[in-house]
C-alpha cells in the first residue's frame, strides 16, 4: 500500500477553504485534517500526531511550508475539462495523445473529455476504448473520449450510441456524447440521437453552431424537451461554449423552468418531460472580446468558434457565472499549426493557461471566490460526467475521493510563452500576456508530477 502525505497546505475546494493536511493511500484520500472553524471538537494535538505517524511511514511527504513560494500556495482538486480536442488519431502535426496529456497535466487537469472530430471520427466503442487505453498507459490524466452522434459525423445515421444502453462497461469509457461543431442538421435524426442518449443517461453536449448560436441553443432545448417526453425520463442536456448574452438568458430561463418550479420540484409526471440542463463557458470568452480577435487577426490567429463577442456579451457570461446559470468552465482546447491558423482554422490552445486566465479574470477582480472557481473547474464538471460518486469520485477534498490535486501558487505572476507549452499547438490568444497564478505541480491518482 503506497502512502502520500500532504502537510501544511491551504486546502480549497467548492465548500472548503482551510489550512490542513491530507493522508492518501493507494491513490484515494483516506483522511483530511483541517482547522474547521465550525468544528468545536477538533484537536490539533491528536491531528498532528496522526499526520506525523503517517508521514513517518509514507512513501512521499510534501510539506507546503517547505516550498519556496509557500505563502501563496494552495492545494485544490485537479481540474476536470468537459471539452477539448486532442486531434489524435489523424492530426499529429496539431497534437497527439501524448502531447495533449502532458499539456493537460501541466495545466492542473486530472480528467479531460476529448471530442470525436478525429480521423477517423470516433463513432464506435472500440475506437473510444483505443484512445482511452493509450492515455491510461501514460498515467498522466483520465481521458474520456466523446462518441459522435452519427456515423462519421455525416448526419445520415446514428453511430454506436444505439449500443450504449446494453453495454455494462461503457461508463468506464464514454461519459459524454456530441456531434462537436457540426451539429445534426436533420431534426428527426437529432431527436433520435437525443432519445437514445436519454435512455443511456449519458449527457449530450450541443455545440449550437447551426444557424447561429442563439437559434441553435433554442433548437437544442426544444428537441431536448421532446426527447425527455418521449423517454419519460430527463435527458441530460449540456450546452457547450456559451458565448452570447441571449444564449445565456435562454439557458437561465430553461434551467428555471426545466429543473424546478416555484415550489421547488416538478411532480413526477412533469419532471420526466423536462431535460436536466447544464452549460459551460470558456476562459477566452470570459476574458477576451472581438477587439482582441481583431488585433490577433479576425480570419487567422484571432479566429475561434464561436467567435469572441462584444463587451456586453463577456460581462453577461460573468454574470451567468455569478448567478449559477453556468455550471462549468471548459477549455475547448483546439491546437493548430501556424500554417493552419494563418489559413483560418478556428480555435485556441488552452489547457496550460486556463486556470490562470480564470483566476485573473474572475477571482482577482472579486467576481467570485476561489472556492467558486474550484466548483466550476472541478466539482461541477465531475458531477456532469457522473464522476462525483463511487470509487471513481473526484472534484472535492474529502475522504474516499480520488487523490487528484493541483498545487497552485496564487502569488506568481508570469508571461504566457507558447514556445514553452507541452502542447504542440502554440496558437494561444494569451501569448505574451501577463497572468496571475501558476500551477506548481499536479498529483494524479496519488502520483506526483512536476511538469513545468
Amino acid at each position: 500500500m503506497s502512502t502520500l502525505v500532504l502537510k501544511n497546505f491551504r486546502l480549497v475546494d467548492e465548500v472548503t477553504d482551510v489550512c490542513g493536511s491530507i493522508i492518501v493511500k493507494d491513490g484515494i484520500i483516506e483522511e483530511v485534517y483541517s482547522a474547521n472553524a465550525d468544528d468545536d471538537v477538533f484537536d490539533f494535538n491528536i491531528a498532528e500526531k496522526e499526520i506525523e505517524r503517517a508521514a513517518h511511514h509514507a512513501d512521499i511527504v510534501l510539506d507546503g511550508s517547505h516550498f519556496e513560494q509557500h505563502d501563496g500556495l494552495v492545494l485544490m482538486p485537479a481540474f476536470v475539462d468537459l471539452h477539448a480536442h486532442f486531434r489524435d488519431p489523424g492530426f499529429p502535426e496539431k497534437e497527439t495523445i501524448e502531447s495533449a496529456c502532458l499539456a493537460a497535466a501541466a495545466g492542473g487537469y486530472g480528467t479531460v473529455v476529448c471530442m470525436a472530430n478525429t480521423k477517423p471520427v470516433t463513432d464506435t466503442i472500440v475506437q473510444a476504448q483505443s484512445i482511452k487505453d493509450r492515455s491510461d498507459a501514460l498515467g498522466l490524466i483520465d481521458l474520456y473520449p466523446v462518441l459522435s452522434l452519427t456515423k462519421g459525423m455525416e448526419g445520415k445515421e446514428l453511430s454506436e450510441i444505439i449500443l450504449l444502453k446494453d453495454n455494462q462497461n461503457v461508463s468506464q469509457v464514454v461519459r459524454l456524447l456530441s456531434e462537436d461543431g457540426k451539429d445534426v442538421t436533420d431534426d428527426a435524426l437529432f431527436l433520435a440521437a437525443m432519445t437514445e442518449a436519454c435512455r443511456t443517461g449519458i449527457p449530450v453536449s450541443c455545440h449550437c453552431d447551426l444557424g447561429g448560436e442563439n437559434n441553435a441553443t433554442k433548437r437544442a432545448i426544444e428537441l431536448g424537451e421532446k426527447a425527455s417526453y418521449a423517454c419519460q425520463q430527463s435527458l441530460r442536456l449540456h450546452i457547450a461554449h456559451v458565448s452570447t448574452k441571449e444564449a445565456a438568458a435562454m439557458i437561465r430561463e430553461a434551467k428555471k423552468n426545466n429543473n424546478h418550479n416555484s415550489k421547488g420540484a416538478f411532480s413526477k409526471t412533469e419532471v420526466l418531460k423536462k431535460p436536466l440542463m447544464s452549460c459551460e463557458v470558456t476562459p477566452h470568452h470570459i476574458a477576451l472580446t472581438e477587439k482582441d480577435a481583431a488585433a490577433l487577426g479576425l480570419e487567422s490567429f484571432g479566429k475561434v468558434s464561436p467567435p469572441l463577442r462584444n463587451e456586453d456579451d463577456r460581462r453577461a457570461l460573468i454574470e451567468a457565472i455569478v448567478d449559477g446559470t453556468v455550471n462549468a468552465i471548459a477549455t475547448d482546447h483546439a491546437p493548430h499549426t501556424k500554417t493552419d491558423k494563418e489559413q483560418g482554422a478556428p480555435g485556441f490552445t488552452g489547457l496550460e493557461t486556463a486556470f490562470a486566465v480564470c483566476y485573473s479574470t474572475l477571482v482577482v477582480p472579486e467576481h467570485i471566490s476561489l472556492s467558486k472557481l474550484s466548483s466550476l473547474m472541478s466539482a461541477e464538471p465531475a458531477r456532469i460526467l457522473g464522476l462525483d460518486r463511487g470509487k471513481e469520485a473526484r472534484g472535492r477534498i474529502v475522504p474516499g475521493m480520488r487523490a487528484d490535486f493541483a498545487i497552485v501558487d496564487l502569488s506568481a505572476a508570469w508571461i504566457a510563452e507558447p514556445s514553452r507549452f507541452k502542447s504542440r499547438g502554440k496558437n494561444s490568444p494569451f501569448a505574451d500576456k501577463k497572468l496571475h497564478c501558476k500551477i506548481v505541480l499536479t498529483i494524479h491518482n496519488g502520483l506526483v508530477y512536476h511538469l513545468q
